[in-house]
């Protein structure tokens, strides 16, 4: 049977992220797929060599405008570990419910780019439309809406009042009842069932086999979250994964949207539990230059990311280096690819909740 080699990506009316696919097809099958990165290499690690250490957690921020502020707490993080710096209870707490607010604004964006992929335009309008509200929440606790630049070394910059903390948990409730309307059209609606159920199946050994990370390999059944191990004050609260077991395109549809919620509900419980009163300590400033190297493990709304930080006492770092969700998933994503129609290609694409910055940095 002859074969032909079509070029996907980087400018595709459905991808959002410039990625760069060779499909080898047999007919309308899929049997082979060649993926090519470094388009928009950026170099942004090469940067500890130039920029102080203390403005690189800048830097960091930038990997990726969905994911920057767990790109900022990544950084500050394997800092503190290294200087040996702790940081003030409800600056711990702020980081906690920053971080899970990012998760349901990045799922949100996702559901929304899925929608639009399978030709739902008003499921992607009411995602997005809440997605605002949740950029809103940030303008007003951070300043920035994409880019926030509160976490520092040793803490965090800004504190919000409790006053102001107790109107985001309402806010966020509110939020949550709202989705899941939406949610129920995801999961029941049939065309969309017809588009997303059996296509794309990973099962829980092959997720293993290839290392997938975050709810790609939740949806396949494989409990894995780095915030089980209890660090940076995921031990206060009550936490399990967020886990399906069809490893097929909906279930990682589904992970997302079940996640979503129970962001909302982390929210609340750091609320409740995080010291009250404003003006209390919220950040410890480090002293010196770091001296020492450390490896660090984040639950990002795409799924583990590895931070490598290597410093040798001067003030820009040796090394710098970030294993992002995407760089893990991608031979997940090419296994799924290979033997698909080519209609379908786009879908499980997409179910990675791929970012090319991220990967790319």
């Amino acid at each position: 049977m002859k074969r032909t080699i079509i070029p996907f990506g980087p400018q595709h009316p459905v991808l959002p992220e410039p990625l760069v696919l060779d499909l080898i097809l047999e007919d309308e099958r899929v049997v082979d797929a060649v993926p090519t990165i470094g388009y928009i290499h950026r170099g942004l690690e090469m940067m500890v060599e130039r920029v102080e250490y203390t403005e690189m957690g800048f830097v960091a921020e930038r990997i990726c405008g969905i994911c920057s502020f767990m790109h900022g707490m990544g950084y500050c993080v394997s800092l503190e570990a290294i200087m040996n710096v702790e940081v003030p209870e409800r600056a711990r707490w702020l980081r906690i419910i920053w971080a899970e607010i990012s998760r349901v604004q990045s799922h949100l964006l996702w559901l929304g780019l899925g929608a639009d992929a399978f030709g739902f335009e008003n499921l992607f309008m009411h995602c997005w439309r809440m997605r605002e509200e949740i950029l809103d929440i940030f303008e007003k606790t951070t300043g920035g809406r994409i880019i926030h630049s509160v976490n520092r070394i040793g803490g965090v910059k800004r504190d919000v009042s409790d006053a102001e903390l107790a109107a985001i948990v309402v806010k966020l409730e509110e939020l949550g009842k709202a989705f899941e309307k939406t949610a129920n059209v995801f999961g029941k609606d049939p065309s969309i069932r017809h588009r997303l159920s059996g296509v794309g199946v990973l099962s829980a050994d092959d997720a293993r086999a290839v290392d997938a990370v975050g709810p790609m390999a939740r949806a396949s059944g494989v409990v894995m979250d780095t915030r089980l191990s209890g660090t940076y004050g995921y031990d206060q609260v009550d936490f399990e994964p967020v886990t399906e077991t069809a490893g097929d395109c909906l279930a990682r549809v589904v992970v997302r949207m079940r996640e979503v919620q129970q962001s909302i509900g982390l929210v609340r419980q750091a609320v409740e539990k995080m010291p009250k009163g404003e003006g209390m300590p919220l950040e410890n400033k480090p002293r010196g230059n770091p001296v020492g190297e450390t490896y660090t493990r984040l639950e990002q709304p795409r799924g583990e990311v590895l931070y490598y930080v290597k410093a040798n006492g001067t003030k820009n770092l040796e090394r710098f280096r970030a294993r992002t969700p995407t760089f893990a998933n991608i031979p997940a994503m090419i296994k799924l690819v290979r033997g698909c129609d080519l209609a379908d290609v786009p879908n499980i694409i997409l179910t990675i909740d791929p970012c090319i910055s991220c990967t790319e940095r």
